[in-house]
């Protein structure tokens, strides 16, 4: 049978609902993924600048390997008090890890620097994070400037006047009945390609406003850079997959940021993958990580192509007109 792109992301996966709030003002947001009746799940951070919560648990051989949610959120490490809106949530709905007579909720989560777009002092709270689980739905992930891609944005050499605006994308791609899925959040330091090599969005000469190449411009100036940068991706699959076998799959799915991010996962990054079994099908863990990888760059172009300008920042749909 012969493969196939899927329309409707992440949610293609049964079982998995997406929410996303946005604050335009402020220009940040979030967006949660829901697996209210838990998930087997995995973690691999390649940046150097992560910000993230309760990833130490997601290592195979911990004694909880299940999540109930995870999440995705802007305003650095701040947004990270999102998370707790997650789980009130989760726990209202009597879902989470069972310890005794209690349900714990498991709800990873990671954020991206956004901070220096729109209102650095609104981040996204733990009112957001539960109305973005009140919103949840299984219909098609949305795309664009919207969730935690409200204020991301790409190829900062020259710093937010010559970024171009970013956010987040969904794909997944299939292969007779396995599916592997991704929701991709884009707010890197580097340069984006489409899947044929050609630079779609790079850092914006002050004078002329062409796109220029990163990789070229620190070879001629040395490393200039800032911690504000970070790509975010949740892979899923129907198929039955360990910890082990997973946290493979996050590995692999870091090739897709490769193949679409130059540079990658350097020292102002904090680059994350992570990675959710939710089904029961059959599939070798080499061929889920090998799809994952091309859902991941499908989901990353499409981040940059659906986005929307905000706040100043051009979007590749205003810059192409």
């Amino acid at each position: 049978m012969k493969d196939r792109i899927m329309t409707g992301g992440l949610t293609d996966i049964e079982g998995i609902k997406v929410g996303v709030v946005s604050n335009n003002e402020a220009a940040t947001g979030l967006t949660v993924v829901l697996v209210e009746e838990g998930a087997r799940a995995a973690v691999e951070v390649r940046g150097s600048a992560p910000g993230t919560r309760e990833t130490d648990l997601l290592v195979p051989g911990r004694l909880v390997q299940s999540v109930q949610a995870i999440m995705l959120s802007g305003g650095s490490a701040f947004g990270l008090d999102a998370a707790s809106g997650v789980v009130r949530y989760l726990e209202e709905h009597e879902k989470g890890f069972p310890v005794g007579g209690i349900r714990v909720p498991i709800v990873p989560a990671a954020v991206i620097f956004d901070l220096f777009l729109g209102d650095s002092t609104v981040r996204p709270d733990t009112e957001m994070g539960y109305q973005a689980c009140v919103v949840a739905t299984a219909g098609p992930v949305p795309e664009g400037s919207v969730g935690v891609g409200t204020g991301a944005t790409v190829a900062k050499y020259y710093g937010m006047p010559g970024a171009v605006k970013s956010g987040q994308g969904s794909a997944a791609v299939c292969s007779g009945p396995l599916i592997v899925a991704a929701l991709v959040v884009v707010n890197a330091f580097g340069d984006i390609y489409d899947r044929n090599g050609h630079l779609l969005a790079g850092p914006r000469n002050p004078e002329s406003g062409s796109m220029e190449n990163t990789a070229e411009l620190l070879k001629k100036a040395g490393a200039v850079g800032s911690g504000d940068n970070t790509t975010l991706a949740v892979v899923a699959t129907n198929a039955s997959l360990d910890g082990p076998a997973l946290t493979k799959v996050c590995q692999l799915a870091h090739d897709g940021f490769a193949r679409s991010i130059w540079p990658v996962h350097t020292m102002w990054d904090g680059d994350t993958v992570f990675a959710i079994s939710e089904g029961n099908l059959s599939a070798d863990v080499s061929l889920v990580g090998i799809m994952a990888a091309e859902a991941v760059s499908i989901a990353i172009e499409r981040a940059v192509q659906k986005a929307s300008s905000l706040l100043g920042i051009p979007a590749l749909c205003d810059l192409a007109e």
